[in-house]
């Protein structure tokens, strides 16, 4: 964990919210020794790009940062038609307590115009990607300017799954599967990755006495991350009998904060784009049985209590 005396990792979050996704950025605007959110860009994912990106502006707002730059991006896959998931998230995406417009305008740039000119500007190195949805706007932002991918320091994203298999089909995983091509362009790319797939998230649940924490804050942001983990947590209880929900994409802003929470291994993960029965696969060589090269840092576990541990200290901050 870096102290305050460390300079902030300079960050881009590129996400769908969400509930979950939510939950991350509260978490990462609750971090600034630790974090630098440069700016957040929107994609189409858990619902479309209209509401993500109205979304991301309703968080900044709760957690008392409308300074951030919200851009909205990709309003599709890059040659799929749009999934979205409001049998999980609602038809807002952030169904539960209703909250107000925001009054924060959207940035005028284009979202994958902002990643660019950003790692662009930014020294070599310093700048890390966290998307916390499809990865629509980052396969699209390497295509355009593929002088940006030796720049970025690390990509820490939500996605794929391998022992817990899929979420949206047997085979695949929500983020991975609404843009399975923007996947395999980004997981080839060579930057440094590193994956928190369903087999640690699933490790994360919000069970009654996590959520009574949050409550317990006392606090309106308390308060609401409570009522959103109560709304989402609903469809997850009911489809596998846990119980709770996986706070899925607070896990990529945590691993940032306290890695030590989380292990894994490096090994070579493939997406499956072609086959209607697999199709965002991610296949993940975790056991070493090919000679794929390793390509990315697979989670597979969490000290959940540590994790609810951070998570609730830093949603008290704001």
């Amino acid at each position: 964990m870096q102290d305050g005396s460390a300079t902030p990792r300079n960050i881009i979050i590129d996400t769908d919210p969400g509930q979950d996704d939510a939950v991350a950025i509260l978490l990462a605007l609750a971090s600034p020794n630790e974090v630098n959110v440069l700016g957040i860009t929107a994609v189409a994912g858990n619902v479309p790009l209209e509401l993500t990106a109205k979304n991301a502006r309703i968080v900044c707002e709760l957690a008392g940062h409308p300074e951030i730059p919200v851009h909205a991006g990709c309003d599709r896959p890059i040659a799929r038609t749009l999934v979205t998931a409001e049998h999980v998230h609602g038809k807002t995406g952030l169904d539960g307590p209703v909250l107000p417009d925001p009054t924060m305008p959207l940035a005028d740039q284009h979202a994958v115009a902002f990643i660019i000119e950003t790692l662009r500007r930014e020294p070599e190195g310093t700048v890390t990607l966290c998307p916390l949805g499809p990865l629509t706007n980052i396969a699209t932002a390497f295509a355009e300017a593929p002088d940006i991918i030796p720049r970025v320091a690390e990509i820490v994203l939500m996605g794929g799954a391998y022992f817990e298999v899929g979420n949206i089909t047997p085979a695949a995983e929500f983020n991975i599967y609404v843009d399975p091509e923007a996947a395999k362009a980004v997981f080839a790319a060579g930057v440094p990755l590193v994956v928190m797939p369903l087999d640690v998230t699933h490790k994360a649940l919000t069970t009654a006495p996590h959520i009574a924490g949050f409550r317990a804050l006392g606090t309106r942001v308390g308060d609401m991350v409570a009522a959103w983990t109560d709304f989402f947590e609903r469809f997850d209880k009911e489809k596998y009998g846990s119980e709770g929900a996986p706070l899925h994409d607070p896990c990529v802003i945590a691993y940032l904060l306290q890695p030590e929470l989380f292990s894994g291994r490096l090994i070579n993960v493939e997406i499956e784009v072609d086959s209607p029965l697999t199709r965002g696969m991610t296949v993940a060589d975790w056991w070493g049985v090919t000679d794929r090269a390793p390509n990315a840092l697979f989670i597979g576990d969490v000290d959940a209590e540590g994790f609810f541990a951070l998570l609730t200290e830093r949603i008290g901050r704001l």
